[in-house]
């Protein structure tokens, strides 16, 4: 086998004997750049990619959602499951699988959580974890349920101010981990449904460059696979708060498919 040096020194005289300079960018020698959460939403398609030999054309890490807006835009990584909102702000943003964090009415793990009816909430904490959530909470409350609330931004344990007036835009795994403890659940999915009649796409995997077609379609297998595997995933985390296969199978819809594009389309006109 050959070294990573005689690799780039082969590669390079070939690119010019050849002619196929052009080519260059699309190498895979140099290691994809990819990045997701560690929530339990990504699980499947993390499980799927971590066993599939597409792993050794990347270079895997985890963030928090906002982060990887950030990571996106100023070009320390390729390619990331970006909460949708943040995709008009990175140059060249382009959706790049057909996999993704999507939902068709109750997700369940994206909601607005009070101890008081709607009509007296006055104060939303904003979770600061996702862009895309805050935005459609803020749309919701504004144009849905018509309600005129003071944002306040989240603090590391702002759930322990979420009583009274005060509500709280809570995601992931911790929202699933409150879904007793709180008087009113407000899933911000189902709510988007009930207003628009359209499906949404909470994460989906975006690159900020092109990527070659050859590595799209092995990610894309690579992503599929892993929902092949809910049984083991599940396994390999346990979580007494609510029921995984639930969750995976009735909640979240990893396709993204055509109804799911038009609900995204639906929710970039509107921010």
């Amino acid at each position: 086998m050959f070294s990573e040096k005689v690799k780039d020194i082969l590669f390079d005289f070939l690119c010019g004997y050849m002619y196929i300079c052009p080519l260059k960018k699309y190498r895979l020698s140099k290691k994809i750049k990819v990045a997701a959460v560690s929530y339990l939403n990504t699980k499947p398609l993390i499980y799927g990619i971590e066993r599939s030999e597409v792993m050794n054309d990347i270079e895997l890490v985890v963030d928090y959602p906002a982060q990887l807006a950030k990571s996106l835009q100023d070009g320390s990584i390729d390619l990331a499951l970006l909460p949708v909102a943040a995709m008009p702000g990175i140059p060249g943003a382009r959706i790049i699988s057909d996999y993704g964090i999507g939902a068709d009415g109750n997700v369940v793990s994206v909601a607005l959580f009070s101890q008081v009816p709607m009509e007296e909430i006055k104060t939303v904490y904003l979770d600061y974890q996702s862009r895309t959530s805050v935005r459609l909470a803020q749309l919701l409350l504004e144009n849905h349920w018509k309600q005129q609330v003071e944002y306040r931004p989240a603090t590391e344990h702002f759930i322990d101010y979420i009583n009274g007036a005060n509500a709280g835009v809570i995601i992931g795994d911790r929202a699933l981990q409150q879904l007793h403890n709180f008087e009113y659940v407000y899933d911000l999915s189902a709510a988007w449904k009930d207003y628009t009649g359209l499906d949404f796409i909470f994460a989906a995997w975006v690159a900020n460059k092109d990527l070659p077609q050859d590595f799209i379609d092995r990610f894309n297998a690579a992503n599929a696979e892993g929902l092949k595997h809910l049984d083991e995933v599940i396994a390999e985390n346990p979580f007494p708060y609510y029921d995984l296969h639930t969750y995976y199978t009735d909640n979240i819809k990893f396709v993204l498919d055509e109804e799911k594009k038009k609900g995204l389309a639906k929710f970039l006109s509107l921010i």
